[in-house]
């Protein structure tokens, strides 16, 4: 039977000529540097429109109010690969610092030390975004309800507890304990604050789990099609009960690097704030069908998000409170660039 030449057989498949891959090689190369390529752009933009955005404090103040979003970024990251959402992180947040405010004052007395309040609370704050994070993967797999429906419920809840707790007001942290608790917000380690710090340990970190552990190749399995993930004796709700826990632990640890920022939590706090993590998951370049994603690319993402808020508020392109307005319209046109992504 004769051969067919390699280079023939490419050109006899569907769309399979030579030039053809070659393309489709450089566009999905291409689109793995989307958003550092934006995130270029963005930068010299903002640096031809104000002198004072390219300064060494504005950056830093970039990269430190990105960092809460980031962290939970980094855990979202996680459960949108997996094939999951999770709407209510940021009422999550706004209850876990209403809770660590009041664990706080009531336990420097009991304690008969700021500092040990300050610790356990700091370690209230992961164990409740964990429980959360249980919480909602038990409800997902065990319940069977689809995560859309069970974290909308609990976006309402978790902001109406907050309400009550506050009385609609807000609850303030106790002076002697802001004051030992707001180095964790202002302070610098080698002329570097220290949420950013944490927020480069926790996405290292995350990157690590994601690539180089059978879990994080787990989470990859199941976003890409969970009956096969079952077939191949994967514990798939195992593995989504730990990947909505992680998401609670990262938001446990934004929230305790935020509360010294302002020392009081209120019904408006962590507003928006799962619009902003899903937004740089997904312009990150991780695919909201689930199965594909990195952490790198959401790093890139939240950095990319608060880049843009911090042109508009140094610019006076657009009205700053049109934030929420550019993130969702980024959010579509990136969904919309994905639809033939598999």
């Amino acid at each position: 039977m004769p051969q067919v030449p390699a280079e023939n057989a490419a050109a006899a498949r569907p769309g399979g000529s030579p030039r053809t891959a070659a393309m489709s090689a450089w566009w999905s190369r291409l689109h793995g540097f989307g958003p550092i390529i934006g995130l270029v752009l963005l930068c010299i933009a903002g640096t031809l429109l104000n002198s004072n955005f390219a300064t060494y404090d504005n950056v830093m103040n970039v990269l430190t109010r990105t960092a809460f979003i980031g962290i939970i970024a980094v855990g979202m990251c996680f459960v949108i690969i997996s094939g999951g959402i999770d709407l209510s992180v940021g009422s999550m947040a706004a209850l876990i610092a209403g809770s660590v405010i009041l664990f706080m004052n009531a336990m420097a007395p009991v304690l008969g030390s700021p500092i040990a309040a300050v610790a356990a609370g700091m370690l209230l704050a992961v164990a409740l975004g964990a429980v959360f994070g249980l919480v909602h993967g038990l409800l997902i797999t065990k319940g069977r309800i689809e995560p859309f429906i069970v974290t909308l419920g609990t976006l309402g809840i978790f902001r109406a507890y907050l309400t009550y707790f506050s009385n609609g007001g807000a609850i303030t942290l106790e002076n002697d304990l802001s004051d030992i608790y707001s180095p964790v917000y202002y302070a610098n380690l080698l002329g570097v604050p220290v949420p950013v710090w944490v927020f480069l340990l926790v996405a290292l970190l995350g990157g690590v789990i994601l690539n180089r552990t059978a879990y994080g190749r787990y989470v990859q399995a199941i976003g890409s099609n969970e009956q096969v993930a079952q077939y191949a004796a994967v514990d798939v709700h195992k593995v989504k009960i730990l990947t909505y826990m992680l998401l609670g632990v990262c938001v446990g640890i934004a929230t305790l690097l935020y509360v010294p920022r302002l020392g009081s939590a209120s019904p408006t706090t962590g507003l928006l704030w799962e619009l902003e993590a899903i937004a740089a998951v997904i312009v990150g370049g991780t695919v909201l069908k689930g199965g594909a994603g990195s952490i790198a690319g959401t790093v890139v993402g939240a950095i990319l998000l608060s880049v843009i808020s911090n042109i508009l508020n140094l610019t006076s392109i657009i009205s700053v409170y049109l934030n929420a307005a550019v993130q969702g319209f980024v959010i579509i046109a990136v969904a919309f660039m994905q639809r033939g992504r598999k």
